[in-house]
């Protein structure tokens, strides 16, 4: 089964935003908070295990921030995506993974703490495939390089 070429090249529809503010909002803001809350940040990367804990907090937060920005712009959305995917396949087999063989934690606790986690996961796919849309820079940036139709 092949792909519709004349559905290949039409641009992604204009509510994708709602996925882009949802997905830039939620890293924008967990970036932030491993500057400033330090259980967010230093303190839960020393605990999961991670070498030089401080700097790959701080690392992993600014690029939390910066492509949580470009994806809510809809600015190179999908290639913000791509680290973004990086990083939550890493927070779910660090921190998720591990739960179903705490006690007292098991599948079902697993599933229910990684439903935001497996949310953000789906929607950067969504992304990464689908583009950021009409309602984006990206979708202008791309109108303009175009030109007028003719």
């Amino acid at each position: 089964m092949s792909l519709n070429p004349s559905l290949a090249n039409q641009p992604a529809p204009g509510r994708i935003w709602l996925i882009r503010t949802a997905v830039g909002l939620i890293f924008l803001t967990q970036g932030f908070l491993k500057y400033t809350d330090p259980a967010m940040g230093v303190n839960r990367f020393t605990r999961i295990g991670f070498p030089h804990p401080a700097f790959t907090a701080y690392m992993v937060g600014a690029f939390e921030m910066v492509c949580g920005v470009l994806v809510l712009s809809g600015l190179f959305t999908r290639l913000a995506a791509v680290p973004l995917l990086v990083i939550i396949s890493t927070a779910i087999a660090t921190t998720k993974i591990p739960e179903l063989w705490k006690p007292g934690q098991g599948f079902w606790f697993m599933v229910s703490d990684a439903r935001t986690d497996f949310a953000m996961l789906c929607s950067l796919l969504f992304l990464v495939l689908s583009g950021a849309g009409q309602v984006s820079l990206d979708f202008r940036r791309s109108s303009l390089r175009e030109g007028p139709p003719a």
